[in-house]
């Protein structure tokens, strides 16, 4: 395999641990399944001559793990090509492009690095992230991006956006492409016609399948529309723990339509949560969904497929089978 473009000053190499390790590589010892399923995966990422995308979203379906999450995720967000006859030259490309991407935003800069502050404080216990270094790669990143989408306002939803990518590539410039792949379609999925058709079906569906938690909200005068509409813009990077974030994003990255598949999985984890946020009052259930649990996000995602299954059956509308 070529050797990937020289890391930039900002990369993310140095907020690798002194063990040499990947802040998000935290098992010494993997479990006996996790090592056959890394198996499974090194066959596929050492192919010399094509890479199976479609074999690793099967895979990825399952978990990725930690060690090799950035280098399957390139594939399945189509930073990387599946034919590696160019792959060097591509790469390079690639390297050099965001190279000369101006990362100069005073502005933005100043809001990126007390966010990005405040996000490393909240999540330290699951993100072991250098923060000396960091800071930097998500400055370049975002301001990146910022200044190539003059359409793109800064939010500070965009920390816990690009954080995952911090954590799992090896450099910057990887962490910009794919960023930028995953912000794209958010920002689509995200202008106001398509955010309030998408909050006001996911409220539909929230009442039809769990009308005494919706009712309940209701007389807890709970903003439905702040955490609603935050949950489906930002896949969750801002509510869920980190760890269930990178599960979560690796069963997205392999669906070829996750923006749809999303409100199903917002609805399992309200149903999993359901007793919980019942013996809640207003400022309580505010907090859980804004800061939630770690849960299995593999039931999650089961729970979210019934889900779909039995709205398709209730509106007798037709769904995609392709996620």
């Amino acid at each position: 395999m070529p050797p990937s473009p020289p890391l930039s000053s900002a990369s993310s190499s140095s907020a690798v641990s002194a063990s040499g390790s990947s802040p998000s590589r935290r098992r010494a010892s993997p479990p006996m399944h996790s090592t056959l399923q890394r198996e499974d995966f090194d066959e596929v990422l050492e192919s010399e001559v094509f890479v199976d995308v479609n074999r690793l979203r099967k895979y990825a379906r399952h978990g990725i793990p930690d060690e090799i999450r950035g280098e399957v995720w390139k594939y399945l967000l189509g930073v990387e090509k599946p034919d590696r006859s160019n792959e060097f030259t591509q790469r390079r490309a690639r390297y050099e492009a965001y190279q000369e991407i101006d990362k100069e935003n005073v502005e933005v800069s100043k809001r990126v690095r007390g966010e990005v502050n405040r996000y490393l404080m909240r999540t330290k216990k699951d993100c072991q992230l250098d923060p000396h270094a960091v800071p930097a790669i998500f400055e370049a990143v975002i301001c990146a991006y910022i200044n190539c989408n003059n359409h793109v306002e800064y939010s500070p939803a965009l920390i816990p956006v690009c954080a995952p990518f911090v954590i799992t590539m090896k450099n910057d410039c990887d962490v910009y492409s794919c960023f930028e792949r995953l912000a794209d379609v958010l920002y689509e999925s995200s202008q106001e016609s398509n955010i309030n058709k998408r909050v006001a079906q996911f409220l539909s569906y929230f009442r039809t399948l769990m009308p005494e938690l919706y009712n309940y909200f209701e007389e807890e005068d709970l903003d439905v529309g702040e955490w609603a509409s935050s949950w489906l813009r930002y896949l969750l990077s801002k509510e869920l723990p980190v760890p269930s974030v990178l599960s979560l994003w690796d069963v997205y990255f392999a669906m070829p339509d996750y923006i749809d598949f999303h409100p199903f999985v917002c609805l399992a984890i309200l149903r999993h949560l359901k007793d919980s946020l019942e013996d809640l009052e207003q400022s309580e259930i505010r907090s859980m969904l804004l800061r939630l649990p770690k849960m299995n996000i593999s039931r999650i995602v089961s729970q979210a497929y019934n889900i779909r299954s039995e709205i398709q059956a209730r509106y007798n509308i037709a769904m995609s089978p392709r996620s």
